[in-house]
């Protein structure tokens, strides 16, 4: 069973940029697809970006995509986003999921590890 810390959350301006990170304990972590999720007050969760096994596969929401990047390091068991270009839609509560197993998953019920999430504000 892997537990996941979110960290790197904050108060941004819109166009600033900010780096997501997710720490990764208690599993083999090149065993999990990984995945970002966010969920906005009034709003369901929603995917955001999620990595594959070995981090050669990378998918986006259409949102995001040419804005945000999913990277992993499996040597050091962390997954970041890096968010550029941010909006004020982009704010929400930022979670990080793991998901065992090979493939693409972008329904959250294909994930079952969750971290405590981050929260990320873009003012206008």
């Amino acid at each position: 069973q892997v537990q996941l810390v979110e960290s790197g959350g904050g108060l941004v301006q819109a166009g600033d940029s900010l780096r997501l990170a997710c720490a990764a304990s208690g599993g083999t972590f090149n065993s999990y697809t990984v995945g970002w999720f966010r969920q906005a007050p009034g709003n369901e969760r929603e995917f955001v970006a999620g990595s594959t096994r070995t981090g050669g596969t990378t998918y986006y929401a259409d949102s995001v995509k040419a804005r945000f990047t999913i990277s992993r390091d499996n040597a050091k068991n962390t997954v970041h986003l890096q968010m550029n270009s941010l909006k004020p839609e982009d704010t929400a509560v930022y979670y990080c999921a793991a998901a065992p197993g090979w493939g693409i998953f972008r329904s959250e019920a294909s994930y079952n590890y969750w971290g405590q999430g981050t929260q990320v504000t873009v003012s206008s």
